[in-house]
C-alpha cells in the first residue's frame, strides 16, 4: 500500500536568511519522518520519502511538502490519515518556529 500527499500553506514573516529557510526545510522533513516512525515499526516501513519545497514570494512563504509513504499490505494503517497528520504537525512546527524567529527580530529592533 502506498500513498503521497501534498499540500501549500502560505505564510506572512519578515526576512529569513538563507540558513534560516534551510532549517525549515529540515525541521519540517525531521517533523514528518518522527511522526510517521511514532506510528509505525521501521520494519513496517518499505519506503519513505519526504521532498521540501520553499519559495519565498514577497511576504510569503510558501512551504510545500511532498511524502511518499510505502508500507506492506499487511500493515494495518490508514496511510493517507497517517500523511495527513505528519504533515499537519510539520506545518504547525514550522509556523511556530516561524513565530520565534518574529519574535527573535522584534527583539533586536
Amino acid at each position: 500500500m502506498e500513498s503521497e500527499g501534498r499540500r501549500v500553506v502560505h505564510i506572512g514573516l519578515p526576512e529569513l536568511t538563507e540558513e534560516q529557510i534551510i532549517e525549515v526545510g529540515e525541521l519540517a522533513q525531521k517533523v514528518v519522518i518522527k511522526h510517521v516512525f511514532d506510528a509505525l515499526n521501521r520494519s513496517d516501513v518499505k519506503d519513505i520519502e519526504v521532498t521540501t519545497r520553499i519559495n519565498r514570494g514577497g511576504e510569503t512563504l510558501d512551504l510545500e511538502l511532498e511524502v511518499y509513504l510505502e508500507v506492506p499490505v499487511f500493515v494495518k494503517v490508514d496511510v493517507e490519515k497517517l500523511i495527513d497528520e505528519a504533515v499537519e504537525k510539520a506545518y504547525a512546527t514550522v509556523e511556530k518556529k516561524l513565530r520565534e524567529i518574529a519574535n527573535e527580530g522584534q527583539d533586536k529592533a
